[in-house]
């Protein structure tokens, strides 16, 4: 089932993603559409001949190692194909990449069986090796944490199971595969936008309305390859959508959570910053100074006070939530909010329950 693999895309370049797209993470072989006259037919006969050089065998095995879904879902070995299913075929094979060294680090686990282990990372990570970052990733400790767990002659997952990736300054939760069938089971919902995923933020300015939608296409910046831009035209990038929802005002800044329904590079804080909110201290999307309030002296004191806490997008994953890849029960975890949010956010609220009282 390995041949004709298709190009790997995951873009080494660029390690600190907000919730990588799924689609890049495993390598598709092959897809399609039945008919809408398809008769009923066993799924492995049906694939036997439509791959090349695959065999009863070989389709059953892929079948069951979960490599193959049918409307994004794993299925037996002796489903029938019926009208209008969507069948794909993944191969989760890569490409030479650089050597992953094993350290033990400390690392926030908050839920492990024997498919999946969710991990709740902190400010400064970076989630896998590349130029730059070859030591003291997420990926670094994940491959000396499972490498405990691995039998003698097992081999760890490409990448350790890393389902999808969020920004190194972004904090919270991430889902980790520890098998080759959870990991193209929980690949093929994070394609699906079936994953739920919630986060948390602090933004510059007071939004107008208390809950909204931003759709706007999002695509490599055309001078500045390692940050992104808003292409409000459609004419570049790929579309993604976020959904915004205000949790607490203060004046000038606004609490909001976001709920992603595509997962685009650095898609919340370029959506954000288009719509005039950049994430409070982002410094590479226009947080990082004073955006809303008068610039006198108190206040801006105040607001480089804020700055001295925290010293990176005020952004935090803090929901995950998906189908088990064995149970089939919708999983859901939630994590609190790291103590440097939450201490500029008591400061913002303090602020602005102040010049209530002032005025």
């Amino acid at each position: 089932m390995a041949e004709d693999m298709v190009e790997d895309t995951w873009d080494d370049e660029d390690p600190d993603t907000d919730v990588a797209e799924q689609a890049d993470e495993l390598a598709v072989r092959f897809s399609m559409t039945t008919q809408p006259k398809q008769e009923p037919m066993r799924l492995d006969k049906f694939l036997m001949v439509r791959l090349d050089g695959a065999t009863r065998n070989k389709v059953q095995q892929a079948i069951e190692a979960g490599m193959i879904l049918v409307n994004n879902k794993i299925v037996a070995p002796n489903y029938r194909v019926r009208p209008n299913d969507f069948i794909i075929v993944y191969d989760t094979r890569r490409p030479e990449s650089t050597e992953v060294i094993p350290e033990n680090m400390p690392l926030n686990i908050v839920y492990e069986d024997d498919d999946v282990l969710i991990v709740n990372k902190p400010a400064g990570m970076v989630v896998h090796p590349a130029c730059g970052n070859y030591t003291g990733t997420l990926v670094n400790g994940l491959a000396y944490y499972l490498a405990q767990q691995k039998k003698e002659g097992e081999e760890l997952l490409p990448r350790v199971g890393l389902a999808h990736r969020i920004d190194k300054d972004t904090t919270g939760l991430m889902v980790i595969a520890k098998t080759e069938k959870a990991m193209v089971h929980v690949s093929a919902q994070f394609k699906a936008h079936t994953v739920h995923r919630r986060y948390v933020a602090l933004v510059w300015g007071d939004l107008e309305e208390d809950e909204g939608t931003i759709i706007c296409n999002v695509g490599r910046n055309a001078r500045f390859r390692k940050i992104m831009a808003a292409y409000p035209d459609g004419d570049t990038g790929k579309e993604a959508i976020t959904h915004y929802k205000v949790l607490e005002r203060f004046n000038y800044t606004t609490l909001v959570q976001l709920h992603l329904e595509t997962g685009r590079t650095h898609q919340i804080r370029v959506h954000m910053a288009h719509i005039g909110h950049p994430l409070f201290a982002d410094e590479t999307y226009g947080g990082d100074r004073i955006v809303k309030g008068t610039v006198f002296s108190k206040y801006k004191q105040f607001v480089d006070n804020c700055f001295d806490i925290i010293h990176r997008q005020s952004l935090h994953a803090k929901e995950l939530g998906f189908e088990h890849p064995t149970t089939g029960e919708f999983i859901k975890f939630d994590s609190e909010l790291p103590t440097d949010m939450q201490q500029v956010i008591e400061k913002w609220r303090n602020y602005s329950h102040g010049m209530v009282k002032r005025g």
